[in-house]
């Protein structure tokens, strides 16, 4: 069980740093939740597809995995980006195309880590649930903590900066630092 506890936490850094990068975008504590709850969903339905489909999931998506997560992020991180240089307004403001558009790349690690899990036999009702606690509370610090670093800097465009360190992250991932 604490291999789980300990997987569970690992696959949720991805939402954990993106959850960082978005609170720059500084969310209500609701924003955070509602984020955060929707990252919770995704990523407990993922294992659970991936535990069902098995094997021909992880041979299937193992190495475009990572490249599908990074082309959301680096797609989201533009859109901000955009939007911030050509609107004087606070780029994704409720944080909606962020709830909408980062989910499912986001998730995709996931899959593949629940048709390991199937395969290894593990219960298709215990992984999920923890996945989702887990990414939960990860996602509701992250937000926390990058707005917290965002109220750091009032005079600068936290949003533009948001949208920098969204595709620095995408990136990081097709350079692959921070693999293990």
């Amino acid at each position: 069980m604490i291999a789980l506890i300990l997987l569970g936490f690992g696959l949720s850094l991805d939402n954990f740093r993106t959850s960082i990068a978005l609170g720059g975008l500084k969310p209500t504590l609701r924003q955070s939740i509602n984020t955060s709850a929707i990252f919770a969903l995704w990523d407990g339905v993922a294992p659970l597809v991936g535990m069902l489909i098995g094997e021909y999931v992880s041979t299937m998506i193992s190495d475009t995995a990572e490249m599908i997560g990074a082309a959301g992020l680096a797609g989201y991180g533009l859109w901000v980006i955009f939007k911030a240089i050509r609107s004087p307004e606070h780029a994704d403001l409720n944080m909606k195309t962020a709830r909408r558009w980062l989910p499912v790349p986001l998730s995709i690690d996931n899959v593949l880590g629940g048709a390991t899990l199937g395969l290894a036999g593990y219960s298709p009702w215990i992984a999920p649930i923890l996945f989702a606690f887990t990414t939960f509370v990860m996602s509701v610090a992250g937000h926390q903590i990058g707005r917290t670093i965002a109220n750091f800097i009032p005079r600068l465009r936290t949003d533009l900066l948001t949208g920098i360190a969204f595709v620095l992250m995408a990136g990081l991932v097709v350079a692959g630092v921070g693999d293990s």
